[in-house]
C-alpha cells in the first residue's frame, strides 16, 4: 500500500513535470515568437499579413492609409501578454467551483481532461491564429483549476501524517524541474537566432505538444486512491440507473459542500489574518507574471546581447528553475517550522527580490517590455551583462521560493481545520494580481513594474511581520 501511494506521488510529479516543461516554456517564449511573427521581414507564415488585415478591419475596414507593420505588432505584443492575463484571470474564478466539479468526475479525469487542454493551448502555436489564441486561452484557465484541485487532493489522499511532507517535496522537486529540460531545448534551438523561422517555430512547439500529451497521458496509469476504490466496489455490479444515482448522489453533495466552502470563504475574507497577508499574497502574484513571462521578454529584446539574446531566453529559465529548486529544498524541507524561520525566510526573499530588481533596473533597457520591433532602442544605465542577467534569474527564482513556501507554511499552521478555502483564497487573490500584471505588462515600462513589485513587495512583507 505504502509503495503503491509512493509511486502514484511519483507518477503525478512526472505527470506535472511533463506538461508543465511544455506549458512554461511556452509562456516564457511566446512573446517573442509573436514577435517574430509579426516582424516586417518575417515573411514565414503570413501570419502578420493576415493579422495587420484582422487589427485594421476590427478597427475601421475603410481605414486608409493601411496601418504601419509595427502597429500591427504592438498589438500582438500586446495581445500575447493579455493570454497570460485571460488564463490567470479565468483560473482566480475558476477555483472557487472546480472542488465541485472533481468531486463529481473524480481526480484522475479531472487531471487527464486539463491536460488535454494544456496541449491544445500549445497546439496554437504551431499554426497561429487569433481565434483559437483566446479561445484555448479561456480553457485553459478553467483546466488550471481544475488540475491544481485535482493534484491537491490526489496527492493528500495519497499520503499519511508521516509522508505528507515527504510527498510533498517529492513532488514540488518535480514540478519545479519543468523549468529545467525546455529551456535548455529553447536554448540549442535558438541560440544565436535574430528571429524564429517558420519551420523553427513549428518543430518546437510540435515537440512541447508531444512533451505535454506525454504527461496527459501518465494520468491515466494512476492507481485509484483507497476512497474511490471504496466507492468503486459498492457501486460494483449495480445497474446503469443505480450508477446514475450513485453520480447524482455524488453530484448533490458536492454542491452541499461547495456553498459550505464558499460560505467558510466569505467568514474568511473578513478575518484579520487574511486581510494582513493579502498584500504579500497579491505581491506573489506580481513577481509570478514578471518572472515566468515579462523577464525572459526582456532578455530576448536586448539589442546590446545581439545572436545571443533568443537563446538567453531558455538559459534564463533554467536558472530561475535552479533558484527555485534550491529555495524550495533549502526553505521548504529542511527549515523547521517556526516563526523565526519563517520571519527571516521571507526577509531573506525580499531581500533577493529587491536586490534582482535593482540589477534588472541598471542591466534591461527601459523599452524591453514594450518595444514593437525585434530588439530594444534605449540603452540601460550599465552595458548590459549575460552575467548579471542571468544572476537576476536565479535571483527571482530563489525569491520565489522564499515567499512560496513560507506563505503555504503559515496558512497550514493558522487554518489547519480550515486549509482548503484559505489556499482557495491564496490562490484568487496570487491569480487576480498575476492576471492584472500581464495586462498592464505591455503598456508600462519597465521601471514603473519594477517599482510597483516594490511597493507591494515591501508591504507584503511588513504585512506578513504583523502576523507572525
Amino acid at each position: 500500500m505504502a509503495d503503491r501511494r509512493t509511486l502514484n506521488v511519483v507518477i503525478l510529479g512526472l505527470g506535472f513535470l511533463f506538461i508543465f516543461t511544455a506549458f512554461t516554456t511556452c509562456g516564457n517564449v511566446e512573446h517573442t515568437v509573436v514577435k517574430s511573427l509579426g516582424n516586417s521581414t518575417f515573411s514565414g507564415s503570413g501570419f502578420h499579413r493576415w493579422a495587420l488585415k484582422t487589427i485594421q478591419q476590427t478597427i475601421h475596414p475603410s481605414i486608409h492609409p493601411p496601418i504601419h507593420p509595427t502597429a500591427a505588432t504592438a498589438f500582438l505584443l500586446v495581445f500575447t501578454f493579455c493570454s497570460l492575463g485571460i488564463i490567470y484571470g479565468i483560473f482566480s474564478f475558476s477555483n472557487l467551483l472546480a472542488p465541485l466539479v472533481v468531486a463529481v468526475i473524480g481526480q484522475k479525469i479531472s487531471m487527464f481532461l486539463s491536460g488535454l487542454l494544456y496541449s491544445g493551448y500549445v497546439a496554437v502555436f504551431i499554426v497561429p491564429s487569433t481565434w483559437a489564441f483566446y479561445f484555448t486561452s479561456v480553457l485553459i484557465g478553467v483546466a488550471a483549476a481544475l488540475l491544481w484541485t485535482a493534484q491537491g487532493q490526489f496527492l493528500v489522499a495519497n499520503s499519511e501524517a508521516s509522508t505528507i511532507n515527504r510527498n510533498t517535496g517529492l513532488f514540488w522537486a518535480l514540478l519545479q524541474c519543468s523549468m529545467l529540460f525546455g529551456n535548455l531545448y529553447i536554448y540549442l534551438e535558438w541560440n544565436g537566432r535574430t528571429e524564429i523561422p517558420d519551420d523553427n517555430r513549428k518543430n518546437v512547439f510540435l515537440a512541447l505538444m508531444v512533451v505535454s500529451i506525454v504527461g496527459t497521458l501518465s494520468f491515466l496509469v494512476l492507481s485509484t486512491s483507497g476512497h474511490e476504490e471504496d466507492m468503486l466496489s459498492e457501486d460494483e455490479g449495480q445497474s446503469l440507473l443505480s450508477t446514475r444515482m450513485m453520480y447524482k448522489n455524488r453530484a448533490d453533495s458536492a454542491i452541499q459542500d461547495t456553498k459550505a466552502e464558499l460560505k467558510t470563504i466569505r467568514q474568511l475574507l473578513k478575518d484579520k489574518t487574511i486581510l494582513l497577508l493579502s498584500p504579500c499574497m497579491a505581491y506573489s502574484g506580481l513577481e509570478l507574471s514578471f518572472y515566468s513571462g515579462v523577464y525572459g521578454t526582456c532578455i530576448g529584446a536586448t539589442a546590446q546581447f545581439g545572436a545571443a539574446a533568443k537563446g538567453l531566453i531558455g538559459i534564463s529559465g533554467i536558472v530561475v528553475g535552479v533558484g527555485e529548486i534550491v529555495g524550495g529544498g533549502l526553505f521548504g524541507l529542511l527549515c523547521k517550522n517556526n516563526r523565526f524561520r519563517r520571519t527571516s525566510v521571507v526577509f531573506l526573499g525580499m531581500v533577493v527580490h529587491f536586490v534582482a530588481f535593482y540589477l534588472i533596473f541598471l542591466n534591461t533597457p527601459d523599452d524591453a517590455t514594450v518595444v514593437f520591433s525585434t530588439a530594444t532602442q534605449k540603452e540601460p544605465y550599465l552595458t548590459p551583462s549575460v552575467s548579471i542577467a542571468l544572476l537576476c534569474s536565479f535571483l527571482l527564482g530563489l525569491g520565489d521560493s522564499c515567499f512560496n513556501t513560507q506563505l503555504y507554511s503559515i496558512l497550514g499552521r493558522i487554518y489547519a481545520e480550515e486549509s482548503t478555502p484559505a489556499f482557495a483564497i491564496f490562490k484568487f487573490i496570487q491569480s487576480v494580481f498575476a492576471a492584472v500584471a500581464f495586462f498592464y505588462s505591455g503598456y508600462l515600462m519597465l521601471m514603473w513594474q519594477l517599482l510597483l513589485m516594490v511597493i507591494l513587495g515591501f508591504s507584503g512583507t511588513l504585512c506578513f511581520f504583523v502576523v507572525e
